[in-house]
């Protein structure tokens, strides 16, 4: 929900949140693994902008050396219990995922022999989120039977069930990560109004996701909120839309030093993915502009297929198939040279290119090259 946008972020805040998101992601290295790293997570970069927001410049930071993903430059990152804060959160989204895949047997948890390893990781990355939670003064165990409690209310949503109802784990838990930034910031009297705000961005959240993914739900035969308690897509824009304004409410009620880069990541990064989900305005199934974009994909999918579609054909119109790869380029090189066809074919497919080639002898009389004349590999030599 929070992806960072060039366009919307100001020069001067950019370096910021890279130290944000650097240093969420060093931290995850240096507490639960390099493979850790692969967890890091935009939205839970928030909690690390809260705790820092709180503190100014008494903010922990330290620089870090050159790193391919940043140009090989060095950077000001975040360190300390915000950093810590937001790998705790993205650990435990990242278990959440594969726990489901596991449950649902969807995925790449599908795959013969896949369940029993995604199991693992889940079980590994819940480990790992309790104990960088542990040093944070952060109880874990509430926020896990939260999301564990998340697939019987699913089960029991019907017709006529509210949203809340459905997206009430969401919100608690991220009420309770982000009420944790304010004890973290040294500033507990905010905590109340972080919980509220964390309500407000869980439930955004879950009603984004749940928009987006509903049409693809639909076709799968997935379970989708919107879909099992009937609802639609009107009643979640309404919903996010409240959300989007008790969470700006309540920001602004908390005591923060420098709100600059909170109202980046919690106000103006958030509307943007609310228009981009529901659009301005939106009816009850999609929102004008959201078929409009919808209609751009398709005619320049449409565009991109006949392109290729065009490159994909020889000369005289035989289909032409896809390139080989490296090595099997390499034994079908093998075998044209070995067989002469490079030079005494008139034509031939290229070993990698797949395209046609016109052999190198085929409009002189040097076929002497072919010791075997012809007999035994068909290079056309008389």
């Amino acid at each position: 929900m929070l992806a960072p946008c060039p366009s919307r972020t100001p020069e001067d805040l950019k370096p910021r949140w890279m130290g944000h998101f650097c240093g969420l992601c060093l931290e995850l290295r240096d507490d639960a693994g390099q493979f850790a790293r692969l967890t890091t997570n935009y939205d839970a970069l928030a909690l690390s902008v809260l705790v820092e927001a709180q503190q100014g410049d008494d903010a922990d930071s330290r620089n870090a050396g050159p790193c391919a993903l940043r140009g090989m430059r060095r950077q000001r990152i975040a360190t300390g219990g915000g950093p810590r804060l937001a790998a705790t959160a993205s650990l435990l989204l990242a278990s959440a995922k594969i726990r489901d895949h596991v449950e649902d047997g969807d995925g790449f948890a599908a795959k013969p022999g896949a369940r029993g390893i995604a199991g693992l990781t889940a079980d590994r990355l819940r480990t790992k989120a309790a104990a960088i939670g542990d040093s944070i003064e952060l109880d874990t165990a509430p926020l896990f039977a939260l999301i564990e409690g998340q697939r019987g209310i699913e089960a029991g949503s019907g017709p006529g069930t509210p949203l809340t109802a459905v997206t009430a784990p969401t919100e608690a838990a991220t009420a309770e990560l982000f009420a944790h930034a304010a004890f973290i910031g040294g500033r507990p009297e905010n905590a109340d109004a972080f919980r509220t705000a964390g309500a407000a961005f869980g439930r955004l959240a879950h009603l984004l996701d749940a928009a987006d993914d509903f049409e693809e739900d639909a076709e799968r035969g997935a379970w989708n909120p919107l879909a099992a308690t009937g609802s639609g897509i009107e009643d979640a824009r309404l919903l996010a839309k409240g959300a989007l304004a008790d969470m700006k409410r309540a920001l602004d009620s908390a005591v923060i030093v420098d709100a600059t880069l909170t109202e980046l990541l919690l106000d103006r990064y958030a509307r943007h993915a609310f228009t981009k989900t529901f659009g301005a305005t939106c009816s009850a199934h999609q929102s004008h502009q959201t078929a409009e974009r919808r209609g751009y994909r398709e005619r320049r999918d449409y565009r991109r297929d006949r392109r290729y579609e065009r490159r994909s054909r020889y000369d005289h119109g035989h289909y032409r198939p896809e390139p080989r790869n490296f090595f099997a380029g390499l034994c079908a090189f093998t075998v044209l040279c070995c067989t002469c066809q490079m030079c005494c074919r008139e034509e031939y497919e290229g070993p990698w290119s797949r395209l046609r080639r016109e052999g190198c002898c085929r409009d002189c009389d040097c076929c002497d090259c072919c010791p075997c004349d012809g007999d035994c590999c068909g290079c056309g030599c008389d």
